[in-house]
């Protein structure tokens, strides 16, 4: 026994990567890159602006900055929420008050 010493050798197998793994990368690469596109559809991005806005003008009046800070970030989050919904159901966005167009095509409102 002491004369037959075996080496070890590590064995280097192929790296083979099945054709169904690529398609399915491609296809999560592609889904990726359609999500913004969908979320703006859907109001998403609207929503968000619009909330955060609101939010901030609001939370700014009735606490200062710290309040506009507050009130931008849960506005956003409120507004996207909402834009989603309404995207979902198909709800079109409306104005909500009463008014005309003038003369030059501008919408005024009165109440």
């Amino acid at each position: 026994m002491l004369g037959k010493e075996k080496a070890i050798r590590a064995v280097a197998h192929p790296v083979d990567v099945p054709v169904a793994r690529w398609l399915g990368l491609l296809a999560l690469a592609l889904a990726l890159l359609a999500v913004p596109a969908a979320s703006h559809a859907q109001g998403l991005v609207g929503g968000m602006q619009q909330g955060a806005a609101q939010g901030s003008y609001d939370g700014g009046r009735a606490a200062g900055p710290v309040g506009a800070a507050v009130g931008g970030a849960v506005g956003a989050g409120v507004g996207g929420a909402f834009g989603v919904v309404d995207g979902a159901l198909g709800i079109p966005y409306r104005r909500h008050c009463h008014g005309y167009y003038n003369r030059y095509g501008h919408w005024r409102c009165y109440r």
